[in-house]
């Protein structure tokens, strides 16, 4: 074909406009990112909102969560500045866990005082066979959604009773669980780091008084991670303990040069960790994979079993448990052990499944083909002991040089509530045991 002048020119303009377009896509889609990626950063503040005049004068608390955190980790790594808040102040041999052992559970137990089939967070990811909707914890939307959520988190508790509180990524924290949310509140991200949380913490304490937190609940994932990764006893697990170490450290510092009196802070983790047996994972049982007649759920160190058919479930459950292995247990509902409160009268939003498949420790359930991290939890905390976090504190409510044994960790929400005097305005699983043993009142 014979291309003229003209034609040329036709060419090299359709082609300047289709690269012009292409530069307008682009530089589009970049600044939609660089606006999502400062959205997704930006503190949250509710406004309107004032401590009342008798807030004003209450304790002021710092809830530290290390995820991962296991309860021989402060010793075994030497972590300095815990080890000494642990001398001066209180320290628990261990901080009992919720089963199952699982991240989001935990601090949802830990912020409500429930344990996890109460307050309907019975995994990380599940199935709601009422809203016909799944549950991820990698979902904002599901995470900030207080529908999927029961009890009443600290920070609500506090607001309702004209306490101001802050919140730095706890898990729910973001949604209207328990009715409102903390005043200030970040929308989860790991783009922070130990140090530039602190900063923001101190940052809320310098307010003025009227708009001052009282209850701030702070996390770190980093020990976790380190810990999935890489395992336990990993260099990596240890640079991740004194990484949060060192910032536990400098918040204390920071909280002293600026002369508030009457501050408690609480550290404690969701769950411990052990290096699980990767090459030789357990078989899931082969009849699970037939979809008309189950749903199963693998955490890996727990499975869950969903019969469809509720008339199967002992058929079913006296078939798993005569081909089973002797890596595993399997448990219909209602017989699993009484003391993890993970039977039918506990699962309130029939989230948990008929039939529990449970690998003895150090053993996972894999799909064929999947890949696994190192580091595991979710294990029963009275068999796995490895599975044990950490609970240390200190400041004027605390009794001095107290150490105490292992304590289950829905018993936070009432030592914290004590501290605050607040009354809690619902049923709980925690008791005042423990907050009578350790406060100084």
């Amino acid at each position: 074909m014979e291309i003229n002048l003209d034609d040329n020119f036709k060419i090299n303009f359709v082609f300047i406009i289709n690269s012009m377009k292409k530069i307008v896509s682009l530089l589009f889609i970049f600044f939609c990112i660089s606006a999502f990626s400062q959205a997704d950063t930006a503190q949250v503040v509710v406004p309107n909102r004032i401590n009342s005049f008798e807030a004003i004068s209450k304790p002021y608390v710092i809830l530290i969560s290390a995820d991962g955190f296991r309860s021989d980790y402060a010793k075994k790594y030497n972590a300095k500045n815990l080890l000494e808040i642990a001398e001066n102040g209180v320290s628990a041999k261990a901080l009992i866990p919720s089963f199952p052992t699982i991240t989001f559970p935990n601090h949802w137990s830990l912020i409500t005082g429930l344990y996890p089939a109460h307050h309907g967070l019975i995994d990380n990811f599940f199935y709601d066979y009422k809203k016909q909707e799944f549950y991820k914890m990698s979902s904002q939307e599901n995470a900030e959604d207080g529908t999927w959520y029961g009890g009443t988190p600290l920070w609500s508790l506090a607001e309702k009773q004209g306490a101001l509180s802050a919140s730095m990524m706890w898990v729910g924290s973001a949604s209207d669980a328990g009715g409102i949310r903390p005043t200030y509140y970040y929308h989860y991200h790991e783009k922070f780091s130990p140090d530039e949380k602190v900063e923001k913490v101190i940052d809320w304490l310098q307010l003025p008084e009227d708009r001052r937190p009282h209850f701030i609940s702070l996390y770190f994932p980093e020990v976790d991670g380190a810990g999935h990764r890489f395992g336990p006893d990993s260099p990596e697990a240890e640079k991740s303990v004194h990484l949060v170490d060192d910032a536990v450290g400098l918040l204390i510092r920071k909280v002293n040069e600026l002369g508030l009196k009457n501050v408690n802070f609480i550290f404690v983790a969701d769950h411990g960790m052990v290096k699980v047996d990767v090459e030789n994972p357990l078989e899931i049982p082969e009849m699970l994979f037939d979809k008309k007649r189950f749903d199963f759920y693998n955490a890996q160190t727990l499975m869950r079993v969903v019969v469809k058919n509720p008339a199967e479930v002992k058929s079913v459950y006296k078939e798993l448990k005569k081909n089973k292995t002797a890596d595993y247990d399997v448990f219909l509902d209602k017989r699993f052990p009484k003391k993890l409160h993970f039977s039918p009268k506990n699962d309130r939003y029939n989230r948990i499944g008929q039939i529990l498949l449970v690998p003895k420790a150090p053993k996972i359930f894999l799909e064929k083909g999947k890949k696994t991290s190192l580091g595991k939890h979710g294990y029963s905390p009275y068999e796995v002991p490895e599975m044990k976090a950490t609970f240390i504190a200190s400041g004027p409510a605390f009794k001095q040089n107290k150490k105490i044994g292992e304590f289950q960790n829905v018993n936070i929400y009432p030592i914290v509530a004590d501290i605050l005097n607040l009354k809690v305005t619902e049923p709980i699983d925690g008791t005042q045991k423990v907050a009578k043993e350790i406060l100084q009142k």
